[in-house]
């Protein structure tokens, strides 16, 4: 018994852990929901994804139909059109309420897989409450929940793909299934690609081929067995919707929190397409070169999180709800022990000051902002550049001292 004791008192303390954790939660996530009720959060992009999934039944046209009061057309692959169809069967009512329940239990999900990503090794229980208690006030976690979005489901999706073990045999499944909902997830297929392909000149088949294999066929069995069901809606969305970014809405709006929508603020225009493309081509070759590095290296959480911010970074619409990402963004420089970085960085998120700035739809606010503004609405992406210039020159002092020894063990070789 005595020898036992060392274990009970571990597994008690894990269970108090839990239960203090669970506790924080739910109030946390409670006082969350009262407060979401009471600034009337209009949940608007469930009720367009219950109206595509009413389309879809009817056999109406997916890609002429506007819902809502403001008019929202659908912007998602066929795919995602045909997987809201059950929201029909639920009432508004209904449908946000489990739409808000959904997303808490996702948001737990994305704190876990994001704690498990980062830190590598066995996290307290509990850790993923508490995390979760702080991180459900953030802006972008706080606007998912504001307009009923899915990005908490397209994170947990790839972050399962990316926690897997190597030779995982669903690994790369949710990564394809998250690109035929939305196509951003792809940029992490790519990350793949380049890692496996680069790989392969030193081992052969490897776990990041396997990965890009199963997300790419996932991604085109879905994807064909839509077109099947939707011919026409299909041909239409690959052919002409998909190259269609202005559907979305405004790019110089404060909430898009892209490259394209930064340069639109400081060029004072709605088409900024001719800095926008090189820029963007630079920022996606430097940042999936930090990543694939990582990922060479092993280094798997500072891969995912560098294709992350480059995904959105590049992307022509980047809502400030699509990065939730700052949740494994501002963990990875804990686990880095950069805490004061990761607390800035936290702040940044917490600090809701994109909207900080006259903004509106109908008057284009955001093409007269002073300088002072333009920063508060570039505040994501700077932070994001930021991260990738730290994860870049980490990443070089990390390998400096391994080629210092590489380069003495040489030398007393050839010395001897």
């Amino acid at each position: 018994m005595t020898a036992l004791a060392p274990v009970f008192a571990r597994v008690t303390a894990g269970r108090r852990s839990v239960l203090v954790g669970a506790a924080v939660c739910l109030l946390s996530f409670a006082v969350f929901w009262i407060a979401q009720r009471a600034a009337a959060v209009s949940m608007i992009d469930v009720m367009v994804y219950r109206a595509e999934g009413r389309t879809v039944l009817d056999g109406g046209d997916l890609y002429a139909m506007r819902a809502t009061h403001a008019g929202l057309p659908t912007t998602y692959p066929p795919f995602a059109a045909l997987l809201f169809t059950p929201l029909t069967l639920l009432g508004v009512p209904e449908m946000r309420t489990l739409a808000t329940v959904g997303n808490l239990v996702l948001l737990v999900a994305f704190v876990h897989l994001s704690l498990r990503l980062t830190f590598r090794t066995a996290v307290r229980p509990g850790t993923a409450l508490w995390v979760a208690a702080l991180a459900v006030w953030c802006e972008p976690v706080w606007t998912t929940f504001r307009y009923g979005q899915i990005n908490l489901l397209i994170g947990v999706a790839v972050l399962w793909d990316l926690t897997r073990r190597d030779g995982h045999r669903w690994a790369g499944v949710g990564i394809g299934l998250a690109t035929a909902i939305k196509l951003t997830p792809a940029l992490f297929a790519v990350m793949l690609l380049i890692t496996g392909l680069l790989r392969f000149r030193e081992a052969g088949w490897n776990p990041w081929l396997r990965r890009t294999a199963t997300a790419v066929g996932t991604f085109l069995v879905v994807t064909v067995a839509s077109a099947v069901v939707l011919p026409y809606d299909s041909h239409r969305f690959w052919t002409d919707i998909v190259f269609r970014a202005d559907r979305v809405g405004r790019v110089e709006g404060a909430a898009n929190q892209s490259l394209r929508g930064v340069l639109a603020r400081a060029l004072h225009t709605v088409d900024p397409s001719a800095w926008w493309l090189p820029v963007a081509t630079v920022v996606a070759v430097a940042g999936l070169t930090v990543a694939v590095t990582a990922a060479r290296r092993g280094l798997t959480a500072e891969a995912t999180v560098a294709c992350a911010a480059t995904a959105l970074l590049i992307s022509p619409i980047s809502w400030s709800h699509h990065w939730v990402w700052c949740v494994p963004m501002v963990l990875l420089l804990v686990a880095h022990g950069r805490t004061e970085w990761a607390a800035v960085t936290g702040m940044g998120f917490l600090s809701y000051a994109l909207w900080r700035v006259p903004h509106g739809a109908a008057e284009r606010l955001e093409l007269a902002q002073n300088r002072g503004q333009m920063m508060l609405t570039a505040i994501y992406p700077t932070m994001a550049l930021g991260l990738l210039a730290y994860l870049a020159v980490a990443d070089r002092r990390e390998r400096a001292p391994v080629m210092e020894r590489t380069e003495r063990t040489d030398y007393a070789v050839a010395k001897e």
